[in-house]
C-alpha cells in the first residue's frame, strides 16, 4: 500500500503513510460487498498456544541452556488418538527472540525423546538435556512470557478534536465531547464503571477512581478492548498539557482521533506530527458527515501495511459495518506495529530479562 507520505516542516519529524481510499494500490482492491466481515490478520500467530493447548492439561515443562549460552524454556504436550484430531505433539520453545511453535507427529508406540524434539530447533545443544520443572508456578510464568508476544487484549486511545484544533494539548483540553462524539462512543462499546471492574482494564485504576469513573469497553472476536477516552479521563483546569490524559493515550500504540467538522463542513486538518508521542504508531481519523462515518488512517512508515483496505470513498452509512471495519483495522494495526524494529527490540529485551530471571529461579529450585 504505497500511500501518500506526510511530512512536517521539521526534518526531524516522523514520516507517516496516509491511507484514504484514493491511492492506486487501494483502488486495486474494490469492496464488492460492504457486508462482508473484515478479516483479523495473523490469527494463528496471535493464538495463545500455551493458554489454549497447554494450560490445565497434562504436559511437561523444561528449562535449559542453548548452544549460545542463552536460557530457554520448553513445553511439550501430546494429543493422542483419543481426541478427534490427528495425534501430535505441540511444542513451544520460549527464547529471548520470541516463542517458537511446532507440531510434530505423535506415535504412542514410538514416542519421541526430549532431545529428538529439540533437534527440530536451531541452536540447541544436544549434549545437554534440559531439566524438567515440576513447580505448579511455571504455568503462570510461561503465560506471562506468552503475553509478551503481542496483544491478545487491546487498549486504544480515543481523542476528541474540535474543528480548528491542531495540537495535542488543545485536543486533550476538551473537557467534554459533542453529541456526535458521544454517539460514536456508544458505537464503540459499553460505558462501564471502573470501580471494582473485574475484566480487562487496560492499565486504568479500578479501585479509587484515579483514572476517571467510567470508560468504554467491548469484546470483539475474543479480544477484550478498553478504550482510553480523552473526555472520560481526569481533566485538570490547571494543567494545560493534561498530563494524566496524555499518560494513558500517549502510551497507546493506536489512537482514534474523532474530529468534529467546522460549521461550514470544512475538511479537518489533522497532522500526526502534532501529537507528541513517539509510542503511538497508528492514527485512525474519524469524522461524521450527515449519517455517514468517514475514516482515514495515518501509520508510521516503519509499520508494515495491514488490512482491511479502505473503500473509495472511505465512507460508511451502516454504523454496524463501520464498527466492524474500524475495530479490525485497529487490531490489525497494533499487530503490525509489533513487527517494527522498535517494538521487536523492546520485546526481545523484555523477554531476555524475564527468561533470565525465571531461569535463575527454577534452576535454583531444581538443585
Amino acid at each position: 500500500l504505497p500511500q501518500s507520505e506526510i511530512d512536517g516542516l521539521d526534518p526531524n519529524c516522523r514520516r507517516f503513510r496516509l491511507e484514504n481510499g484514493e491511492s492506486l494500490a487501494e483502488k486495486d482492491e474494490v469492496w464488492i460487498d460492504f457486508h462482508c466481515t473484515p478479516i483479523l490478520e495473523n490469527p494463528e500467530h496471535q493464538t495463545r498456544w500455551y493458554f489454549k493447548y497447554f494450560l490445565g492439561k497434562l504436559h511437561q515443562n523444561y528449562v535449559g541452556i542453548d548452544s549460545e549460552k542463552n536460557p530457554y524454556f520448553l513445553s511439550i504436550v501430546s494429543q493422542d488418538s483419543g481426541s478427534k484430531c490427528m495425534p501430535l505433539y505441540r511444542v513451544m520453545v520460549f527464547r529471548k527472540q520470541g516463542a517458537q511453535k511446532l507440531a510434530l507427529p505423535y506415535n504412542p508406540q514410538q514416542k519421541l525423546t526430549v532431545k529428538q524434539i529439540l533437534s527440530n530447533f536451531a541452536l540447541m545443544d544436544a549434549s545437554k538435556s534440559p531439566k524438567e520443572v515440576f513447580s505448579a508456578d511455571i504455568q503462570k510464568d510461561l503465560l506471562l512470557l506468552e503475553e509478551q508476544e503481542g496483544s491478545v487484549n487491546f487498549k486504544f486511545g480515543v481523542v476528541y478534536m474540535k474543528a480548528g484544533q491542531k495540537m495535542d494539548d488543545e485536543m486533550l483540553s476538551n473537557e467534554y465531547g459533542s453529541a456526535d462524539f458521544d454517539e460514536f462512543l456508544t458505537l464503540l462499546g459499553e460505558k462501564v464503571r471502573l470501580k471494582d471492574w473485574e475484566r480487562y482494564r487496560g492499565g486504568l485504576d479500578v479501585k479509587g477512581d484515579m483514572t476517571g469513573k467510567y470508560s468504554i469497553y467491548t469484546l470483539y472476536e475474543g479480544h477484550e478492548i478498553m478504550f482510553h477516552v480523552s473526555t472520560l479521563l481526569p481533566f485538570s483546569r490547571d494543567n494545560r498539557q493534561q498530563v494524566e490524559r496524555k499518560r494513558h493515550i500517549g502510551n497507546d500504540i493506536v489512537n482514534i482521533i474523532f474530529v468534529d467538522e467546522g460549521p461550514n463542513g470544512e475538511e479537518p486538518e489533522f497532522n500526526p506530527n502534532n501529537i507528541k508521542s513517539q509510542f503511538t504508531h497508528v492514527f485512525a481519523v474519524v469524522t461524521k458527515r450527515s449519517r455517514r462515518y468517514r475514516i482515514s488512517v495515518y501509520c508510521d512508515e516503519t509499520v508494515p501495511p495491514f488490512g482491511p483496505t479502505l473503500p473509495n470513498p472511505p465512507e460508511f452509512e451502516d454504523p454496524a459495518v463501520f464498527r466492524d471495519f474500524l475495530l479490525v483495522k485497529l487490531i490489525n494495526g497494533e499487530k503490525a506495529t509489533f513487527q517494527t524494529p522498535t517494538f521487536a527490540r523492546k520485546r526481545e529485551r523484555t523477554l531476555e530479562m524475564l527468561i533470565k530471571d525465571l531461569y535463575e529461579e527454577y534452576v535454583h529450585d531444581n538443585k
